[in-house]
Parts: C-alpha cells; structure tokens; sequence
C-alpha cells in the first residue's frame, strides 16, 4: 500500500490553485509504474518521494511523460512533508533532476520554494504556436516554454486555444502581461505533455520572474496565474535563482494498491 496525499498548491481554499499528488515511497518504484500511478491519478502531476540523507529526492510525472522540474507538486510535497511526515526544522532540501531545491516553511504558513531561474529570450514564433493561440502577441520568447506577452490581463483571459495545435509543438506555452491588480498574470498550456492547461504552474515562474522584474524594474512581484481555478503567487528574483511563495491545503489522503 503506498500513501496518497491529494494537495491544493497556491491557495487558501479547497477547489481552487493546482491539486498535486503525493506519494511517500520507501524506495522508488519501476518507471514504468510511477507512470502508471500517475497516468491513475490523471492530474498534472503527480510528486514521489525518497527520504535521502536529511531531505528527499523528488520526482514528478504528468499523465504522460517524467518532468525536469514542477513547482505545485514541489510545495505540495513540502506541505505533506511538514504536515503528515513529521519534519523537524523549517526547511526541506530536495535532489531533482534541476539540482538541488529547497522550501522553506515561513512564519504566516506559506511555503516558499528556492528554484532555479530559466531566462527566455526572443524568438520567431512557429505558425504551430501562433494558430494554436488565435491571437496575435506582442512578442515571443523561448525558454524551457514558450512565453507569449499580450496586451494586458483581459487578452490573457481571453485566449481559447487549439490544444491539438498547441500539442505539436516541441515545448509548453506560456501566456502573459501585466495585471491589473498584481504586477503579472499568466495561463499555461502544455497539451504535448497531457495537460490542455496547468492551473497554476510554478516551474513557469522561473521563466516569468526574471522577464517581469527586468521589465517592472522590481526584484519582488505579486503573480496571478488566472486559469479557471486561479491561483496567487509571491515571487522574487534572487541573482540566479527565483524563490516562489504561496499556500497549500489538504484535499484528500488515502492509499494505493500496487501489486
């Protein structure tokens, strides 16, 4: 039996910011089954653990593919971490396949997450990227993602993309400009890897932080991700890393049988 923890990162309340799974492992399973389980739980992703010296090594999986890096499932295993798995102290080191993470627990609750930053730069925008979107943007950048900056927070909301477009092209999207009540928002579609869109995707802040504090001339922002559950994020440029802040709460916990 493994242990399942469903987690609501970046949010206050139940029903909104990005459900994480959780899974504990004394050692990690074969690939072909974390697959499996995480394909099961058919969330964006699903996060397993292996303690590994005094922190955890963490890996994440969406429905379809592993990932290098995933910032919802990383709080959300912090908050299972503190909460269920009795952690002494207020911070939890992470191996990863980015290196190593941290997240700490800060003195209003929230957890804030160490990662490291991912720059964009301009690039010509593929007729894929383009098409799939239906809009016209002010400009394009590459990263890890694609990042598409429109107008303002409306246009962001706006956008109903082809997600069988978006899923041919060779990396996720992005989408973002400045907020009306925040200093940036942004949606996330990354429909190749099995998720039309994420709710709330930390990992896209690595991206976003930097772009946005060159911009805004500000090291420190607020973030909305203003996807259909909506989620709030602090965000801050720290030399080469990002530090990503925001809530988790508890959904549900249960087991998994694995024969």
């Amino acid at each position: 039996m493994i242990p399942l923890y469903q987690v609501d990162a970046f949010t206050r309340r139940r029903f909104a910011g990005n459900p994480a799974a959780v899974c504990p492992l004394p050692a990690f399973l074969p690939d072909a089954t974390l697959q499996a389980i995480a394909a099961e739980n058919n969330l964006a992703e699903t996060a397993f653990l292996v303690r590994e010296g005094e922190g955890y090594r963490i890996r994440w999986f969406t429905p379809l593919v592993e990932v290098d890096l995933c910032g919802h499932a990383t709080l959300a295993s912090a908050w299972v971490i503190f909460e269920k798995l009795g952690h002494v102290g207020d911070r939890i080191d992470f191996a990863s396949r980015s290196g190593p993470l941290t997240v700490r627990r800060l003195d209003d609750r929230r957890l804030e997450l160490d990662f490291p930053t991912r720059p964009a730069k301009p690039c010509a925008a593929p007729a894929d990227l383009l098409d799939g979107l239906g809009v016209t943007p002010r400009e394009v950048h590459c990263a890890v993602e694609y990042l598409v900056v429109l107008d303002d927070e409306a246009a962001v909301r706006a956008v109903r993309p082809d997600a069988r477009t978006l899923g041919r092209l060779d990396r996720g999207v992005i989408v973002t400009a400045r907020g009306t009540d925040v200093d940036f928002v942004s949606r996330f579609f990354t429909p190749a890897h099995g998720i039309d869109e994420d709710p709330v995707t930390g990992s896209a802040h690595c991206t976003l932080t930097p772009f946005w504090a060159e911009r805004l001339g500000k090291t420190r922002m607020q973030a909305r991700q203003v996807s259909a559950r909506g989620g709030e994020l602090e965000v801050a440029l720290v030399g080469d890393r990002v530090t990503i802040a925001g809530h988790a709460v508890l959904y549900l916990e249960g087991q998994i049988t694995v024969e």
